[in-house]
């Protein structure tokens, strides 16, 4: 179509024949590197496609056989999420001093429960927030939680109960991961 366009508009010259063939030879070649382009990119993308579907059934054979992998990160999201709610607390000083925990037990849903026992040996009245960490028999973190004991006067005990957030297996032991006093 470009040669008819080009020998339409300049006659019949044999110059313009050449040029025109020159041109036409030169569009071919480039179409034929493109294809050839085209073809190595498709090849190379099928070969991505490949690759990413083997990570991505070697992904889910570590996740089915990780399951104490996820119990981990739940955990530590846990664990986190309850260090953020200490680390908003403005002004808190240290109250470990102020908290012991009873004995965990299973609850009727299967979550493990703690009472916490907070006296405040302060001459005022005190808010206290407290994280609870509970651990395996090997001391790894399981899960934690926090609790608030709203307002304590001076010389007063108070008990909440902390209750994990997910079922728990195994001997559930629990500390005092941190707790403030504001």
């Amino acid at each position: 179509m470009i040669g008819v366009t080009v020998l339409g508009a300049a006659g019949c010259s044999s110059s313009t024949t050449v040029k025109v063939s020159s041109a036409a030879s030169s569009a071919a070649a480039a179409a034929q590197s493109l294809a050839s382009q085209a073809q190595s990119a498709a090849q190379s993308l099928a070969s991505e496609a490949a690759s990413a579907g083997q990570s991505i059934a070697s992904q889910g054979a570590s996740a089915a056989g990780g399951l104490g992998s996820a119990a981990a990160s739940a955990a530590s999201s846990a664990a986190a999420a309850a260090s953020s709610a200490l680390a908003s607390i403005q002004g808190g000083l240290d109250a470990t001093g102020d908290v012991t925990l009873g004995e965990v037990s299973a609850g009727a849903d299967g979550r493990s429960d703690v009472t916490v026992f907070v006296t405040n040996h302060q001459t005022s009245a005190n808010h206290y927030t407290v994280q609870v960490d509970f651990k395996d028999a090997s001391g790894s973190l399981l899960d934690a939680t926090v609790v608030t004991v709203p307002s304590l006067a001076a010389g007063q005990t108070a008990d909440v109960t902390a209750r994990s957030n997910r079922t728990l297996s195994g001997t559930v032991k629990a500390s005092v991961g941190a707790a403030l006093r504001y």
